[in-house]
């Protein structure tokens, strides 16, 4: 009962915005994001941080201004995810089109798997639901959340057009098996890792502890690896599912050399989307959090 109680609030948001017209949803949304902004000194003092090491010639007022935008483009993507269930093929080009559309078709083609490459960026969740509505079914990897609400509202919804989930504790064996049956298989590959689990790779100058294990199955399994990013695009007033061509694996021979080697080159082009759309992208993660031995937190 406590469980239902603590969470009923966010029952209730999800359940107001699905059933408002869109503009109206988008606007109410837009504003609890920016009241989470000003009320939750925690995320504010974070994403200053990160905007400061990150930009560090950036004024404070355009780092507040940058980071304002991050808030509106999470209340942006919040109120279109309780809407999915509305969507179909033929109406979803309301928010979303595909961009580069053939890059991902030619990876696919080599038959040996595709791993997205992406980010929390833009309209993340969108990018797998839209591609997923149009029958391009794929693999996402993800942990369980904190909040059972949310992971079983999150698990559907990602799931609804034939979509499948991938426990983080199960992420290799997982896509290591959906990669050798062709699939394609999502990874949100920007948030901090402990050094038990990844590697320190430049991001923006800074080292940054980061999971090596999709340059690792790509290098295993010779899959395809394809950025795949979902942007809000301003002129046209949605979302563009936006493909890379495939990144090049780096092959040396030295298996732990090559997999840092394209797990630095991954984080470069990650970077390179961040600093085009910087008022999308989740400044609020402590992304440098694990340090090398001896060195300051930076928080």
């Amino acid at each position: 009962m406590r469980h239902r109680l603590e969470y009923a609030p966010v029952w209730l948001i999800v359940q107001v915005l699905r059933f408002l017209p869109r503009p109206i949803a988008r606007a109410l949304a837009i504003g609890l994001a920016l009241l989470v902004y000003v009320l939750h000194g925690r995320l504010r003092r974070v994403g200053l941080r990160n905007l400061q090491l990150a930009f560090p010639g950036m004024s404070e007022s355009e780092r507040r201004r940058t980071l304002r935008g991050v808030f509106v483009s999470l209340g942006r993507l919040l109120a279109e995810i309780p809407k999915f269930p509305t969507y179909t093929r033929e109406n979803v080009h309301r928010i979303a089109i595909y961009d580069g559309f053939e890059n991902f078709e030619r990876a696919r083609a080599r038959g040996k798997g595709v791993l997205f490459l992406t980010a929390h960026i833009g309209g993340w969740e969108i990018g797998s639901f839209v591609h997923s509505l149009y029958g391009n079914r794929l693999r996402v990897v993800m942990r369980r959340l904190d909040n059972p609400y949310l992971d079983r509202l999150t698990r559907w919804l990602r799931g609804m057009h034939g979509n499948r989930l991938i426990d983080k504790d199960d992420f290799a064996r997982g896509v290591l098996g959906a990669l050798r049956r062709g699939e394609t298989v999502g990874v949100l590959m920007d948030t901090n890792m402990s050094q038990q689990e990844g590697e320190f790779v430049d991001f923006f100058s800074h080292p940054a502890c980061t999971t090596t294990s999709v340059a690792r199955l790509a290098l295993k399994t010779d899959a395809a690896v394809v950025p795949a990013f979902t942007i809000w695009d301003r002129d046209l007033g949605k979302y563009r599912i936006h493909f890379e061509p495939e990144i090049p694996a780096i092959r040396t021979g030295d298996d732990a050399a090559d997999a840092v080697a394209n797990t630095a080159a991954y984080t470069k082009l990650i970077e390179r989307f961040i600093r085009q759309y910087p008022d999308q992208w989740l400044w609020v993660h402590r992304r440098w959090k694990t340090r090398p031995a001896g060195s300051p937190s930076p928080y």
